[in-house]
Formats: structure tokens, sequence, C-alpha cells
């Protein structure tokens, strides 16, 4: 049985910080490609380049 998640997506918010980003990391350890999210991008470049694989960041709240 394959129990890693290699070529799963996963999509978290409240990535930024704390259990989000703690999320982001260990999914993507397991080989999956995230997408992160929350209010402001910049918070979330930290966890992207700590992430072992693929990350993609998306804030989700601009104002235009």
């Amino acid at each position: 049985m394959n129990t890693t998640l290699d070529g799963r997506d996963a999509l978290i918010t409240g990535a930024s910080s704390g259990i989000g980003a703690a999320t982001a990391l260990a999914l993507s350890a397991e080989g999956a490609r995230v997408a992160v999210g929350a209010r402001r991008a910049d918070p979330l470049k930290s966890p992207a380049a700590e992430a072992p694989g693929e990350v993609l960041i998306r804030p989700t709240d601009q104002v235009p």
C-alpha cells in the first residue's frame, strides 16, 4: 500500500504561522504539492522556502 502523498495536492489556509505552517511543511515533506493561503503573501514566504517540495503561495484577502 502506498502511504506517501506523492502526486497529491493539498490546500492549507492560515499557513503563515502555527498549525497551518506546520501542516504545510509536513504535507510537503510527504510529497504533496501544497498551495498555501493567508491574508498576506509576505508571511507565507518563510514556510514556502522551508518546504522541501513544490509550494504555491496565494494571498486570500486582497483589496484592489
